[in-house]
């Protein structure tokens, strides 16, 4: 394939012909940690902050959850980085392998953080940029074994794609800007949050009275205002004909990626019928008793459930919307009366117990939109956001492989 003007085949693809190939060993000095020994109670509590890769995460870090003295910076493995220096997890928890960070800080490290310390004429910016951007190919170059692990020699031969060092300066400049905005959204969807917890507050517990209610409100129980509660079951899973895409089956998984139209699995009618599941009508409030507790959601199509989760069917004295409300409320504490060694999990008779504020259903109704049009806000927020992580994830892919120039031919050519 004839290739476009300017640019040339190299053993990564296709660059801009004034960009080169370099590893991550020819461009900085890779080194790594340690860990002063626990046994030692004079090498810990000191002033030096001490970094782990739970810390590394696409950011700059600014403070240190662990601290150690001078003793044991001098007896072990670990060096004094300046601030600056950017950190990539050789290894960790979850999906820590692979993620770059920048110290805010001076700061030693543990083994499992390789240090990058910069020796050519590159912008650090840049390189923090380019090294996110290849976070799951970084991940690949794992040595495998027991534990998928990287190692200082691995990272030495990261390839780095360079463009002259204006062009990098642009780049990180304008992925920069994309953080900032979305460093500010995070900021106003915290705020939100923070004020409708407040008004959940206020308001779910008669603190303060919305213009025009003034009336007594009743002190319940929520098994006082539940009409009925209806389970769920798990149909077989030996048999096929039972699951398919007919019928949402919820579980507790679903409640961490929510999803108001569709659960992660589905069984066929035939399984419903042939199960202890019930379906159960869209708008109806479903909440666990085991594991996720105090958790509720509210779907907007018909589903079935499985055995851990409940369906609650208020009385005609209750909003749905207001008890999902009071659920959100009262999700720590309905989740401090669960019991168990393995799983938590609540009684329903426990779960009935618990005190609840009942208002005229005209207050609730204004009381639940209220805080849906909170939501709404947050949501539509939290949706700006997603669309903009987006936009960055787009820019990288054209800025750090220069399908997209930031800078002329001239401007460089008269940069050199």
């Amino acid at each position: 394939m004839e290739l476009k003007t300017g640019y040339k085949q190299t053993e990564i693809g296709v660059i801009p012909e004034d960009w080169e190939v370099k590893t991550l060993g020819e461009l900085a000095i890779i080194g790594s940690g340690g860990t002063p020994s626990r046994k030692n109670t004079n090498y810990w509590n000191g002033t030096i902050p001490w970094i782990t890769t739970s810390q590394i995460d696409f950011n700059t870090i600014a403070d240190a959850e662990q601290f150690i003295t001078d003793e044991g910076l001098n007896n072990s493995a670990a060096k004094l980085l300046p601030a600056n220096t950017l950190l990539l997890a050789l290894y960790g928890q979850g999906k820590t392998r692979g993620k770059v960070a920048r110290l805010g800080i001076d700061a030693a490290t543990n083994q499992a953080c390789a240090s990058i310390s910069i020796t050519e004429n590159l912008s650090s910016d840049y390189l923090l940029c380019f090294l996110t951007s290849k976070y799951e190919t970084i991940r690949n170059f794992s040595n495998g074994g027991s534990q998928d692990n990287l190692n200082g020699q691995i990272v030495k031969q990261i390839p780095v794609l360079l463009p002259p060092l204006p062009e990098q300066t642009a780049i990180a400049a304008a992925l920069s800007d994309v953080d900032a905005l979305m460093g500010k959204l995070d900021k106003l969807i915290a705020k939100k949050r923070d004020i409708k917890q407040a008004t959940m507050q206020q308001l779910l517990t008669g603190k303060k009275r919305l213009a025009g209610f003034s009336g007594e409100w009743e002190v319940k129980r929520l098994g006082d205002v539940i009409d009925k509660i209806v389970g769920g079951g798990t149909p077989s899973r030996s048999n096929p004909d039972y699951w398919g895409n007919d019928i949402p089956w919820v579980t507790v998984k679903d409640f961490a990626t929510f999803n108001p139209y569709q659960a992660q699995e589905a069984v066929t009618h035939e399984g419903l019928k042939h199960s202890a599941s019930h379906l159960i009508p869209k708008e109806t409030l479903i909440t666990s008793t085991r594991m996720a507790l105090g958790k509720a959601v509210i779907y907007k199509v018909d589903v079935c459930i499985n055995q851990d989760l409940k369906a609650l069917f208020p009385k005609s004295c209750v909003d749905n919307k207001f008890l999902y409300y009071w659920f959100e409320r009262n999700a720590s504490f309905i989740d401090e009366l669960g019991s168990g060694s393995t799983v938590k999990g609540i009684s329903l008779v426990d779960l009935k117990k618990i005190t609840f504020h009942l208002f005229s259903i005209e207050e609730q109704t204004a009381i639940a939109t209220i805080l849906s049009d909170m939501d709404a806000e947050i949501n539509a927020l939290q949706q700006k956001r997603d669309k903009t992580a987006q936009l960055k994830q787009g820019m990288m892919q054209e800025l750090l492989t220069g399908r997209i120039r930031l800078v002329s031919n001239e401007n460089l050519l008269n940069h050199t």
